[in-house]
């Protein structure tokens, strides 16, 4: 069990926590969620140690370890990869090298040989020697080849970094997890298997992620960062959402009897808790829901853009033929063989090995990198482009609606209109006159969605889109995109996205393609035959 005790933090005038108590109890995985700048991340390293709060602590049960994902592989670079695994449990490798440096030693003594036998002691009361097949295990079940395990982190691509940095905090089976943005950089497979992983964990397990699906599969409450506070609800993400939704709607509807929203209220908890009885974590998540309190159900201060797509034109008979295309970048060849062909109504998303190959076509179709063989758009076409790296759009100092304006016609070129606009977008008052050489991550990613709506292009190309978006942003930008008729290209790492949206699933690599037609992504994941198939394309 994992305690917050009268936890606050305060960064000079800012209170970022104030007076958080919660236990976060084995069995439990708890999805941290809250607004971008709410502190998601900050607490969970005060619950890691690397932050001392204002006020308070947090304890551990006696005997307890704690284990954390940290994006810090720099820190390993000289170490093997099977040897970083077993870092994550740091009294086992501690007691490991110094037992083989004892025995390294050409005048070992007698008193060599007592230390050496109590070391052999501990190292087998802790898995010692299980922990070499163990951290092997959790590696090629991250697709990490075996040739790789005993190479240098120096050696491994950054995607296979991260992996081991994860296998690295799974390794003997911590009692409480931490994991953030566990996701990222993930593949298919890898993502899947993680998700069982958690699923089947039995101690305690704490996640902050961007990707729905992934909270929504493997969380059983909801520890929710709002008001300067920390709630935890049960149910996953969507049970969380709709559930706070459907509270601000009946709090507001004032001709509402008490009865009546009590029997809302009730009639949702029921369905959900129905729903959930479908999922591997059936039984104690679907106990758990009919044991809610109807007062637990709370409205949330989030408040969501709004985003909405339309097109000025649709598209023709034609709209997107690509031959033989190839790229290269630094001599080395990232694709190869690409051929596909694209028809107007659809939705496609592009699935990779990796980001590198996902980009690299995207900005080939985009006309942004060089390549070889063919790409030609239908002559009805006009395309709007979200770039995975928009630095190049936001280098000047011009103001947020200075520099919007540029894409704005005629009869929107008001600052009026643009105020309103940008206000929808969660940019008030004096925001809009922001550089946007400053804007963070997040805020960019919005700019350029707005710029997308002011373009009413008839084909969106976007590349990663929810990046830097914070759960809000993407469940609104995701049902803007449900709603647009026209046509999408797309690559992203977002489940639900990719789900709610595809039609049409294009596999890439440097070998050739996989063209799937009218098939959704959860049929593609599930089609064994076809996963074959990209398995032998993507080795």
């Amino acid at each position: 069990m994992l305690t917050v005790s009268d936890v606050s933090l305060r960064f000079s005038d800012r209170k970022l926590f104030d007076e958080v108590n919660i236990k976060f109890t084995a069995g439990n995985t708890y999805g941290l969620i809250g607004a971008n700048g709410a502190g998601k991340s900050t607490f969970l390293k005060i619950l890691a140690g690397d932050i001392e709060p204002t006020t308070g602590n947090v304890s551990l049960g006696p005997d307890e370890r704690l284990s954390v994902l940290r994006q810090n592989h720099y820190d390993y670079e000289d170490n093997r990869a099977i040897d970083v695994v077993i870092m994550g449990n740091e009294e086992l490798y501690k007691i490991m090298k110094e037992k083989d440096d004892i025995y390294m030693k050409p005048d070992f003594s007698e008193e060599d040989g007592v230390r050496a036998a109590e070391l052999e002691s501990d190292f087998a009361e802790l898995g010692g020697w299980e922990a070499e097949s163990e951290a092997a295990q959790l590696l090629q079940n991250l697709n990490i080849p075996e040739e790789l395990h005993y190479l240098n982190l120096s050696e491994l691509t950054n995607g296979d970094k991260v992996k081991v940095l994860l296998a690295k905090a799974l390794f003997g089976k911590p009692d409480v997890l931490l994991l953030d943005e566990p996701t990222n950089g993930l593949d298919i497979q890898s993502i899947s298997w993680l998700e069982d992983f958690l699923i089947d964990f039995e101690n305690t397990v704490i996640v902050v992620s961007h990707d729905r699906h992934f909270l929504n599969k493997v969380c059983t409450h909801m520890a929710d960062l709002d008001f300067g506070k920390i709630k935890i609800f049960v149910g996953n993400y969507d049970f969380w959402k709709e559930s706070s939704e459907l509270a601000l709607r009946l709090q507001s509807d004032r001709n509402a009897k008490a009865e009546e929203k009590i029997k809302e209220l009730k009639e949702f908890v029921a369905r959900f808790s129905a729903n959930a009885s479908k999922s591997k974590q059936a039984t104690s998540r679907k106990k758990m829901l009919e044991k809610i309190e109807l007062e637990e159900i709370v409205p949330s201060s989030r408040k969501y853009p709004f985003i909405n797509f339309k097109s000025e034109r649709e598209t023709g008979k034609e709209l997107l033929t690509v031959e033989n295309l190839k790229v290269t970048i630094d001599g080395e060849v990232i694709l190869d063989n690409i051929s596909f062909i694209l028809y107007p109504g659809d939705k496609t998303a592009i699935i990779g090995q990796n980001d590198i190959q996902t980009t690299a076509l995207i900005r080939a179709l985009m006309g942004d990198i060089e390549y070889e063989g063919t790409v030609k758009w239908g002559i009805t076409t006009s395309q709007s482009y979200l770039p995975k790296d928009n630095s190049r759009d936001f280098e000047s100092k011009d103001t947020i609606l200075d520099w919007l304006r540029q894409f704005a016609s005629k009869e929107e070129d008001d600052n009026t209109f643009l105020r309103g606009f940008l206000g929808r977008m969660l940019f008030s008052g004096d925001e809009v006159n922001k550089p946007v050489n400053v804007l963070s991550g997040g805020e960019k990613v919005r700019v350029m969605l707005s710029k997308l709506m002011l373009l009413k292009s008839n084909v969106l190309v976007l590349d990663d889109p929810t990046n830097h978006l914070d759960l809000e942003s993407i469940s609104s930008l995701n049902d803007g995109l449900k709603k647009f008729k026209e046509n999408i290209i797309f690559a992203s790492h977002d489940h639900e996205f990719i789900q709610t949206l595809a039609n049409h699933i294009v596999v890439i690599s440097k070998n050739g393609v996989i063209d799937r037609i009218g098939e959704t992504y959860d049929d593609f994941l599930e089609n064994q035959e076809v996963q074959e198939k990209v398995k032998a394309l993507w080795q």
